[in-house]
């Protein structure tokens, strides 16, 4: 794996919170959106930038990931949550999903 550590902060494109970034930071933790920037994960080598909506929440306590979409290319892959996840945009994720 190509990772390597960048904090990088940013403005959510999909609700455009202020996200400071620790290094690890993909995706905003108030709404769960990301930008499509990484082949694998932490390379930032992706050059769709395209959205990634949370489309599922999947595993267990306390392995949960949250499953993306890139709207631009289709792209899907997991992302662990993170402690600063918003536990109300976690909990409407998995009822979404549930409801489909």
């Amino acid at each position: 794996m190509n990772f390597k550590r960048t904090i990088e902060d940013f403005v959510c494109d999909h609700c455009h919170t202020d996200v400071k970034g620790d290094g690890y930071t993909d995706h905003c933790p108030r709404c769960l959106w990301g930008k499509h920037v990484d082949v694998l994960p932490g390379d930032r080598a992706a050059t769709c930038l395209g959205a990634m909506e949370p489309i599922t929440v999947e595993g267990g306590t306390p392995h949960y990931r949250i499953r993306y979409r890139c709207q631009k290319c289709g792209h899907e892959f997991l992302v662990k949550t993170v402690e600063q996840d918003d536990p109300a945009a976690l909990v409407a994720l998995a009822h979404k999903r549930a409801a489909q």
